[in-house]
């Protein structure tokens, strides 16, 4: 069952071009990140605020008549989202509701009564998001994001020694960045779902990137006199290759199982696992282990 014998790949020669492309990645997740802040980005109306509604009809409804409906009733910036069955129906407005003002999920409901009276609907579910708890739960994101990262280097600095520690969170700070970057360029949303989609994915990095760094420690103390830090780090990496790719090619048919089978409501988060397994995968050969050569110091 190896699908991949022990390997002898230079992974250390090619650190220039993948810390290039690294930084590449890692720089588009910031211009997402600054874009986020901003209010320029695809926020969810978990961040930006605004109502949701999802309703369920005894029939199946066209989109594009639920869009008209809507605009007839001054609701024409709402995004429509249709499950699968055409049946039920996720309205979102990132609009909060003014003073002496109706509800703005009251104003959907009533359009829909008014527009479909012979098709009968339930209220599967209604939130509202103020302005000011969207920034909260912006600031509580990317504080539980920070928050993971100096646990990873506490952990990993107390289970080998500090450089692993700051490596392998770097390493997982790329693969968050990356993906967020991602996202950004795609004009996917960016809602809670897919920050606990960032937060589950820092934890499959960096179990990935333990193995990788426990197999590259086991080498070191192997190590000659005058072995090159490289080669025995190429080592490392080659003799766990196979079970890296391996874990990855299972994870990755789950979440393509996820992608064509789970729905829209976790198709993003589905979508940003995915990506995540791909970036993190590639990270824990092709970043975290060549900062383990640039943060080298001699021992005194």
């Amino acid at each position: 069952m190896r699908f991949i014998k022990v390997p002898d790949i230079d992974f250390m020669g090619l650190k220039n071009y993948s810390l290039t492309l690294s930084a590449i990645l890692i720089l588009l997740g910031f211009i997402g990140v600054i874009q986020i802040i901003l209010g320029h980005a695809n926020l969810g109306i978990d961040f930006a605020g605004g109502t949701a509604v999802q309703l369920k009809f005894e029939k199946p409804i066209r989109i594009d008549e639920a869009r008209t409906a809507l605009k007839k009733h001054g609701l024409g910036d709402a995004d429509l989202q249709e499950f699968t069955g055409g049946n039920k129906l996720l309205i979102r407005i990132k609009r909060f509701m003014e003073k002496g003002e109706s509800s703005i999920a009251d104003k959907i409901i009533g359009a829909f009564k008014k527009e479909f009276p012979h098709n009968k609907f339930v209220v599967e579910s209604t939130t509202e998001i103020g302005p000011t708890v969207g920034k909260r739960l912006q600031k509580d994101a990317i504080t539980a994001v920070i928050i993971a990262l100096i646990g990873i280097i506490i952990y990993i600095a107390f289970r080998f020694e500090l450089r692993f520690g700051i490596a392998a969170a770097i390493a997982t700070f790329h693969d968050v960045m990356a993906v967020l970057g991602i996202f950004y360029i795609l004009h996917k949303e960016i809602n809670l779902l897919i920050i606990t989609a960032l937060l589950t994915l820092a934890g499959y990095s960096l179990t990935d990137t333990v193995v990788v760094f426990d197999r590259i420690r086991e080498y070191m103390r192997m190590r000659k006199k005058r072995m090159p830090m490289e080669t025995v780090i190429n080592n490392g990496i080659n003799h766990v290759l196979g079970r890296t790719i391996v874990t990855s090619l299972t994870t990755a048919l789950v979440l393509i199982a996820l992608l064509i089978f789970g729905g829209e409501v976790i198709h993003d988060f589905s979508l940003a696992l995915f990506i995540g397994v791909i970036v993190g995968t590639y990270s824990s050969v092709f970043v975290a282990s060549p900062l383990l050569l640039l943060l080298r110091w001699k021992k005194r």
